[in-house]
Formats: structure tokens, C-alpha cells, sequence
């Protein structure tokens, strides 16, 4: 599964977003994506990626997300 898919249905189980929204240019903010969400969000992915984040800053789009997990 790429990881853009794996991504989009984090954001649909928990945060309730049609993933079908959701691309690279998404803005968190955009997605009514606050702090708290963010920190959830991370928690899940590191899980569902089996991946340690450590302290990602920056991170603004879906895509420099995708690119981060990508990354590591």
C-alpha cells in the first residue's frame, strides 16, 4: 500500500475526512486539522507504519507528510 493510501485512511478511521479530499497539496488546515488531531494523527501513523517520527516540524501538506514517513 503506498503511503499517500495508508495516510488517507488513518484520516478517514479517525478524523472522519472522505479520503477522496484528501491529495498531496491537502493543507492540514485546510482538512479542519488542529494540533491535538495532528499529534493523534502521528501517533497512528507511527503504529500503522511501524516507523518512529521523533519530532517532525514543518509538516504543512499531505505530501510533506508522505514525504517525511517516506523518508525514514
Amino acid at each position: 500500500m503506498a503511503t499517500i493510501d495508508t495516510v488517507k485512511e488513518v484520516l478517514e478511521e479517525n478524523l472522519d475526512i472522505n479520503p477522496e479530499t484528501v491529495n498531496d497539496d491537502s493543507t492540514f488546515d485546510s482538512l479542519g486539522i488542529d494540533s491535538l488531531d495532528m499529534v493523534e494523527l502521528i501517533c497512528d501513523l507511527e503504529e500503522k507504519c511501524d516507523v518512529d517520527f521523533g519530532e517532525p516540524e514543518g509538516l504543512k501538506t499531505v505530501g510533506q507528510l508522505v514525504e517525511y514517513i517516506d523518508s525514514l
